[in-house]
């Protein structure tokens, strides 16, 4: 069984516990290892890691980053996380779990640009990188043995070292022969991981596993599947697709070929972002609908900025917003054409709000673009609508200035009331 060494990233024909020629213990082993060539790439508790490294101090500290008290966790440190605190947990109870917590207002900016610094390590190795979030991708390394002089083990290896040492962070990896199976494998060896599954024993290795381990399958499905008898993925994995289809609908017979390891996706450089968005959470509930304008628009102007970088548009906008009671509720506008511009957004999102903004108190407020469009076709006018292009010129200057001067060089006769601290 082959061995591969991750600090003197030097490979072995042998399965050894110690390296040969470092002494290192930390040793990965497979008989798949330098044949398998799809890897999911994850980065350990991104954001409190990036504060860790520009704060040595927080290094052994429990770190969470998020909003106020009446926000969520965006993200915690390992060691934050064996005190009970999980992304997305209300802060309130996470610093109930954790009271000797360091929290930390989240620096968006700085994590996309680490992450960016990432991907375009990622790039470097192989065209044949799929984004999956900020901090997270999928990669397909075939073919390119030849080019690197190494199997793609062994290049995904000197990529985490690369990583660790050139950004200050550290990513797990999972190598397997599909993408799901590689997900899932990254998982396995959390943080600083590096772990294989070949695909003779993905059913195997799934059978077991409960079935919310599936992603995808979240709490609402398990429940609906342990209902129906199937608890773990070994009991969906023998469903032929007729008897998965009677059970569980169209997404049945995809269901069950998970459940046995199966995943025809290819990484896709190109795929198509779904929608684009921005949100917040207040530190106490608003009604009025003056200060819920306030911070829609500030959100539009996010929006905006969100599309301009991914050299997108709206076609229409959904308003989300959720009660003090955490009900949800959304709602939709299609846009007559295309924007990227936060008025439009604005004009588009207001009137949805003012129909929910009936006294009612929330506590979150988003808007998102979707569906999206080609940022070529945005703001191009028409004889209904000849300013669209002026409009737009007027924009680009304002971020232009924006960018020279800072955010406060140019502000909206809107922007000039105070958000509530959100």
């Amino acid at each position: 069984m082959p061995s591969l060494c991750r600090d003197c990233l030097r490979p072995d024909d042998r399965a050894l516990a110690r390296c040969a020629a470092c002494g290192s213990r930390r040793m990965v082993a497979h008989d798949d290892l330098f044949a398998l060539a799809v890897a999911h790439v994850d980065c350990d508790a991104f954001y409190a890691s990036v504060e860790k490294r520009d704060r040595p101090d927080l290094l052994t500290r429990p770190v969470i980053v998020g909003g106020g008290r009446r926000g969520v966790v965006s993200a915690c440190c390992y060691i934050a996380r064996t005190r009970g605190v999980r992304s997305a947990m209300p802060m309130f109870k996470a610093l109930a779990a954790c009271p000797d917590a360091v929290v930390i207002r989240p620096d968006m900016a700085k994590y996309v640009a680490e992450g960016r610094r990432i991907r375009a390590m990622m790039e470097a190795l192989t065209p044949l990188v799929q984004p999956l979030s900020i901090d997270e991708a999928a990669m397909d390394l075939s073919g390119t043995q030849a080019l690197h002089g190494a199997p793609p083990a062994v290049v995904l290896a000197r990529f985490a070292a690369a990583v660790e040492r050139e950004v200050g962070v550290t990513v797990s990896i999972g190598l397997a022969a599909n993408r799901l199976m590689a997900k899932l494998a990254a998982e396995r060896d959390k943080p600083r991981g590096f772990a294989v599954i070949g695909a003779r024993e993905a059913a195997g290795w799934l059978a077991p596993q409960p079935v919310a381990l599936l992603p995808g399958v979240g709490p609402a499905m398990a429940k609906r599947l342990t209902t129906a008898g199937f608890s773990t993925l070994g009991q969906l994995a023998v469903l032929d697709p007729r008897e998965a289809l009677r059970r569980f609908g169209e997404d049945g017979p995809a269901l069950a070929a998970r459940a046995r390891g199966e995943d025809a996706r290819r990484v896709d450089p190109d795929r198509e972002t779904k929608s684009v968005s921005a949100e917040t959470t207040f530190d106490s509930d608003l009604s009025a609908p003056p200060e819920l304008e306030a911070v829609l628009w500030r959100l539009c102007e996010k929006l905006s900025a969100r599309l301009r970088d991914k050299a997108l548009a709206a076609a229409g906008v959904t308003l989300k917003l959720k009660t003090a009671t955490f009900a949800t509720r959304t709602r939709a506008a299609r846009l007559a054409q295309p924007t990227r511009l936060p008025d439009m957004l604005f004009d588009a999102a207001r009137p949805l709000l003012a129909r929910e903004a009936d006294g009612t108190a929330f506590r979150l407020i988003g808007i998102s673009a979707q569906p999206l469009a080609a940022a070529d076709d945005a703001d191009r006018g028409d004889l209904a609508d000849p300013e669209a292009p002026r409009r737009a010129a007027r924009w680009a200057a304002v971020e232009t200035l924006r960018a020279k001067f800072g955010d406060g060089a140019v502000v909206r006769g809107r922007g000039l009331r105070k958000p509530p601290r959100a």
